[in-house]
């Protein structure tokens, strides 16, 4: 099954038309053809089921036939993390952790962070891709970036961890997890997150963790985390 997804279709909706760009893609690059059936997301949850009533390289059109409302995850996971100095690596990291599963992430410009400026528009391609590729209806939200100490002032519900590398008592995740609990997880930049940031993070009551006897690169660490809470709520 192929999925599209736009996200101004509507579950009130009983025909849809599509923008000149998309249009071209289902007719010329897809080749696609009236009576065609296509599958549709807007993101927020729905999946359409929808036959192709005209295909046009400038208008396509489709009346909706099903439409079915997925099923959200028992929990809510938002990764915070830092911008890698190599955009390539935070890409991957948001590809592979909305293929796992994942609902909020936040960009978090830490003391250390050598990449300070993040432009997210790309960002949010590879997170449209990569939840049409896995056929997930929920699309992640990516926040803009924002400082730490920003970041950490404001108020957040369920679970809440810091992950980093000092020689402190932090305990496993996999021993402090609950699960069908919503949950927060700060991964910092490659030179950790500073001393000053780590007891910023405690007195806000962030259970300090470890991902594990390796040390780990900013992405991986973040790839880890999505995965260790996606196997504990199967």
């Amino acid at each position: 099954m192929q999925l599209f997804y736009n996200p101004n279709i509507s579950e009130n909706d009983s025909n849809f038309n599509f923008d000149k760009d998309e249009s071209r893609h289902i007719e010329k690059v897809l080749r696609k053809k009236s009576g065609d059936t296509l599958y549709i997301t807007n993101g927020n949850g729905w999946l359409f089921e929808a036959e192709l009533t005209l295909a046009e390289p400038k208008h396509c059109s489709v009346n909706i036939i099903s439409k079915l409302l997925q099923t959200k995850r028992s929990y809510n996971l938002h990764l915070a993390v830092a911008p890698t100095k190599i955009n390539d690596r935070y890409e991957w990291f948001l590809e592979k952790a909305t293929e796992i599963g994942i609902e909020t992430i936040t960009p978090i410009i830490c003391d250390h962070s050598e990449r300070k400026v993040v432009k997210t528009e790309r960002f949010e391609k590879i997170i449209q891709s990569a939840m049409k590729q896995s056929l997930q209806c929920y699309l992640p939200k990516l926040n803009a970036p924002i400082a730490y100490k920003d970041f950490i002032n404001q108020d957040f519900s369920g679970q809440k961890f810091i992950a980093h590398c000092e020689d402190t008592d932090r305990k496993s995740l996999k021993l402090l997890l609950k699960t069908d609990e919503d949950c927060i997880i700060l991964i910092g930049p490659e030179g950790d997150f500073s001393v000053k940031e780590i007891e910023i993070a405690l007195q806000h009551n962030f259970i300090p963790i470890t991902l594990g006897e390796t040390r780990l690169r900013t992405e991986t660490a973040a790839i880890a985390a999505c995965h260790s809470i996606a196997f504990s709520n199967e």
